[in-house]
């Protein structure tokens, strides 16, 4: 049987793990977590830009552009 200065020294060798250390030491594990997540929010970023810029690479999109602005620069009064 294991005494109380031998359950001590098992304590110093092995931690608790995560569930059973509390919510401080839970959290603890996600360290690079915000660095993952703006990665992912820079990736869908870049997506969508590109995105666009196919859309409006389109003779299309671009003559209904130039008409927008056209009549909104001429509006004026």
């Amino acid at each position: 049987m294991i005494g109380a200065a031998g359950l001590g020294a098992a304590r110093e060798c092995f931690p608790q793990p995560a569930w059973e250390a509390g919510p401080l030491r839970r959290w603890g594990d996600e360290e690079g977590s915000a660095t993952a997540e703006y990665a992912i929010a820079t990736m869908a970023a870049v997506g969508f830009a590109g995105l666009l810029v196919v859309i409006l690479k389109g003779d299309e999109v671009r003559g209904i552009l130039t008409d927008l602005v056209t009549r909104a620069l001429t509006s004026g009064g």
